[in-house]
């Protein structure tokens, strides 16, 4: 990549980064039986933390920061991310994320770090999610969770799991999260 700024999926950093086979793998186990769902669920009554669920599309913007690390045996990036989120999730993201390829077909990995900050049916606040993913010879494995105390404002508390889900070029979100009794 070049270092202006530009604007990508994460479906062309991922594959750029991690390959095509992990963008595939990731897109297909997200995407529950290949449907998106853009409902939440209700707390069923007595849940002291009851998890909700939340999903929709979302925006990303990638702009490469310095020049890739190019050594024997592996490739070393870093990237400054952009993101929009839509849906119950309306709220923009800022983080950075370091990437490692290698010279084995199918095998990376990345980690990222973004704060998430705007409005989550209805509560106001921020939090801050923390990737980490790797493709050992094409098999994936895709974490994104809250961080522990990240929450501001009214998701203090907030827990949760993020998937990323690409899906024809376009990316969405599906999320279960938790937030303490108000």
């Amino acid at each position: 990549m070049t270092s202006h700024l530009r604007t990508a999926p994460i479906a062309l950093i991922l594959t750029a980064t991690l390959g095509a086979s992990m963008v595939a793998a990731t897109s297909h186990s997200a995407s529950r039986n290949g449907t998106r769902h853009l409902s939440q669920d209700q707390p069923k009554k007595g849940d002291a933390l009851a998890t909700l669920h939340v999903a929709g599309p979302f925006d990303v913007k990638i702009v490469p920061q310095g020049t890739p690390d190019k050594a024997e045996g592996s490739t070393l990036s870093r990237m400054s991310i952009e993101k929009q989120y839509h849906g119950a999730l309306e709220a923009t993201a800022k983080g950075e994320m370091l990437s490692a390829g290698t010279e084995v077909h199918g095998s990376a990995g990345y980690v990222a770090i973004e704060r998430v900050t705007g409005t989550l049916n209805g509560k106001t606040g921020s939090f801050v999610l923390q990737h980490n993913a790797t493709l050992t010879r094409g098999a994936p494995a895709l974490n994104i969770i809250v961080v522990p105390d990240s929450g501001s404002g009214q998701l203090v508390g907030i827990t949760g799991k993020l998937n990323v889900i690409i899906e024809g070029g376009k990316h969405s979100y599906d999320f279960e999260y938790t937030l303490p009794p108000a």
